[in-house]
C-alpha cells in the first residue's frame, strides 16, 4: 500500500513538474517578447545617436534614393535635437525629400516652417524655392482650377523680390512665365465662353485682363483679335479698331491679325489706332512674346 501510495503520488509530481517545464519557458518567452515590444529600438537610437551622424545618415539616403529613411533621419534630428545647427540643417533637407516623394503639403509645411524660425539664414531661399515648386507640379490643366499657379506667382515672385541674388532666380522666373501662361490661358476660356454665348461684356473683361496683366505671355495675340469681335459684336467699333491695330503693330504677320482685318473690312472699316483708349495704352507694355 505504502509503495502503492509512493508510486501514485510521484506520478501527479512528475505530472505538474513537466507542466511547469511546459509552462515557465513559455512564459519567459512571453515576458522577453512583451519586453521587446515595449522597446521601440528605432527610438533608442535616435536617442543615442548624435546629430551629426542621423543628418549624415539621412542625407546618404536622399542621395541613394531612399526618401522615407531619410526623412525619418532628418525628423529625428529635429525631434532629439531641437534649435540645433544640424536641427536646422535638417527641417530644410526633410522638406525637400517631402518634395522629392511627391508630398507636397508636407514640404510645403516644412519649409514654411523653417522660413518661420530661420527667415535670414543662407538656405532661407532654398526654402522658398521649395514651396514655389510644390506648388508649381500641383499646376492643372487650364480646364481646371488655377489656385496652384497663382501660389507659384506669388511664391517665386516673393524669391526674387527677397533673394535678387539667390541661384534660384532664374529658374524661379521661368516658373513665374508658365504660371502665368497657366493663369491668361485660363482667362481666354472663360472669355471664350462667354464670346460664343454671345455675352460680350463678360467676355471683354476676361480678354482685358490678359491683354493687362499678361501682356508677356502668348494668348494676348488671341486676346486682341477676340477683343476685336467682341468689340464690334457691340457696335463699339472705335475699340474694335484699336485692338485691331495694337494686334497688327504687334503681330503684323499673324494669322489672328488677318482674321480681325477682313473682320473690319466686312463692315467698311480698318484697323486705327485710339491713343486715348485702354487698348492703346496697355499695348505699348505688349513684348511680342
Amino acid at each position: 500500500m505504502v509503495f502503492k501510495r509512493v508510486g501514485q503520488s510521484k506520478a501527479p509530481q512528475r505530472a505538474v513538474f513537466l507542466a511547469l517545464s511546459v509552462v515557465v519557458p513559455s512564459l519567459f518567452l512571453s515576458a522577453c517578447m512583451s519586453s521587446e515590444k515595449d522597446v521601440d529600438l528605432s527610438t533608442y537610437v535616435e536617442q543615442t545617436e548624435p546629430a551629426d551622424v542621423l543628418y549624415n545618415q539621412g542625407l546618404a539616403n536622399l542621395n541613394a534614393g531612399r526618401l522615407d529613411e531619410a526623412s525619418k533621419k532628418f525628423d529625428a534630428v529635429d525631434r532629439q535635437h531641437p534649435y540645433s545647427e544640424f536641427a536646422r540643417k535638417s527641417m530644410v533637407m526633410g522638406a525637400f525629400a517631402d518634395y522629392r516623394k511627391g508630398s507636397y503639403d508636407e514640404a510645403i509645411g516644412s519649409a514654411k516652417r523653417y522660413l518661420t524660425l530661420y527667415p535670414s539664414t543662407e538656405d532661407a531661399a532654398y526654402a522658398q524655392y521649395i514651396i514655389g515648386l510644390s506648388y508649381y507640379r500641383q499646376i492643372k490643366d487650364v480646364t481646371q482650377d488655377q489656385k496652384e499657379a497663382r501660389q507659384t506667382v506669388q511664391t517665386m515672385q516673393d524669391l526674387v523680390t527677397r533673394w535678387p541674388d539667390s541661384e534660384y532666380v532664374d529658374d524661379a522666373k521661368e516658373k513665374i512665365r508658365f504660371a502665368n501662361d497657366q493663369l491668361a490661358g485660363k482667362e481666354m476660356q472663360i472669355g471664350r465662353y462667354y464670346l460664343e454665348r454671345r455675352e460680350y461684356i463678360a467676355s471683354v473683361k476676361r480678354f482685358r485682363n490678359v491683354v493687362e496683366n499678361y501682356s508677356n505671355t502668348r494668348h494676348v495675340e488671341e486676346a486682341l483679335a477676340r477683343l476685336t469681335e467682341s468689340y464690334y459684336a457691340m457696335g463699339l467699333t472705335s475699340e474694335a479698331q484699336t485692338a485691331a491695330a495694337v494686334l497688327g503693330t504687334n503681330y503684323p504677320d499673324s494669322q489672328w491679325y488677318k482674321d480681325s482685318y477682313k473682320l473690319l473690312q466686312s463692315g467698311g472699316l480698318e484697323p486705327r489706332e485710339n491713343a486715348g483708349s485702354w487698348i492703346s495704352k496697355a499695348g505699348k507694355l505688349i513684348t511680342g512674346a
